[in-house]
């Protein structure tokens, strides 16, 4: 059986001059052109190199692959979610529910904006979601959503607050992907996440709720087994 490799998708170097850089980035900015003109299934190396100005071999000396494109740009996007996340669920001069509330608030306004891009970045995930350096991208955010659930659910077991983090960044980018594909007003945002916001709440409140009865019962329990029958 032939065994499948996944795509190269790492960068072939790091641009280290100033005209390096301005050249990378004059790259990215006619990808994400040429993927919200074009779409992920007309996406090309010669495309994004004819956008930018630049020969196919110029493209080549940073960017191996068109896969190699796509993952920068949805890289730099799961990048910018983890700044969000940081930003918003550590700031501890708010209350948790308040923090979380806006951080859904704030996702779903990101998700919105250039939703072009976003679905053609969705669309075009095949072609790196199984590179080594994806997992690793996407498991940029456990650390945030890790501490956040330890604060909001500290009596609570492990897997059950492992299970709320997952729940709620599948819902955030699983309904906000969905959410975004038809062009959304301000007031529209502010509804839906506040919807889905508190419906987060409800369930995080149920799990502190039910592990405060839990709590309750075992301290219950000595007492009640050494209790004599009268």
């Amino acid at each position: 059986m032939n065994k499948v490799t996944s795509p190269r998708i790492s960068t072939r170097k790091l641009p280290k001059q100033a005209r390096s850089n301005d050249l990378v980035g004059a790259i990215l900015q006619a990808a994400v052109r040429v993927l919200a003109e074009e779409g992920a299934h007309r996406f090309t190396t010669a495309r994004v190199a004819e956008r930018a100005g630049v020969s196919v071999g110029s493209l080549y000396q940073y960017f191996p692959n068109k896969a190699s494109i796509l993952f920068r740009l949805q890289s730099e996007e799961w990048q910018q979610t983890t700044t969000l996340l940081a930003e918003i669920l550590s700031d501890r001069s708010k209350p948790p529910f308040e923090r979380l509330r806006s951080l859904v608030h704030a996702f779903l306004r990101s998700e919105c904006e250039e939703a072009s891009v976003r679905i053609a970045l969705s669309d075009a995930a095949p072609l790196y979601r199984d590179a080594p350096e994806a997992e690793a991208a996407k498991r940029a955010t456990e650390p945030v959503m890790e501490a956040f659930m330890l604060e909001v659910l500290p009596a609570t077991p492990n897997p059950v607050r492992d299970v709320a983090s997952d729940l709620i960044m599948t819902t955030l980018s699983t309904v906000g992907q969905d959410f975004s594909a038809t062009p959304r007003t301000e007031d529209e945002i502010a509804a839906f996440s506040a919807a889905m916001a508190q419906m987060f709440c409800a369930y995080l409140e149920s799990l502190v709720n039910g592990a405060m009865r839990d709590r309750t019962a075992r301290a219950d329990r000595p007492h009640q087994a050494g209790t004599l029958p009268i």
